[in-house]
């Protein structure tokens, strides 16, 4: 399961996860933004367990639900 909180918990991050979300990202450059940071492994799972097209949809859901979803 996701930990949503600790990947939504900077700006930088939702900016982040919302490019991917809404389409203004691919899978790999998602993947590389958050390569060597503390939030990588949780992104490599993501995209691995779910693959890119689910991976984006819950992305959606999770923004939509902490209502900082701005697409």
């Amino acid at each position: 399961m996701t930990d949503w909180s600790t990947l939504l918990s900077s700006k930088k991050n939702v900016s982040l996860v919302e490019q991917f979300a809404f389409g203004d990202m691919s899978g790999n450059t998602f993947y590389s933004a958050f390569s060597n940071t503390q939030h990588g492994g949780t992104v490599r799972t993501l995209l691995r367990t779910y693959g890119v097209t689910y991976s984006k949809r819950l992305a959606r859901k999770a923004l939509g639900r902490r209502s900082v979803a701005t697409g």
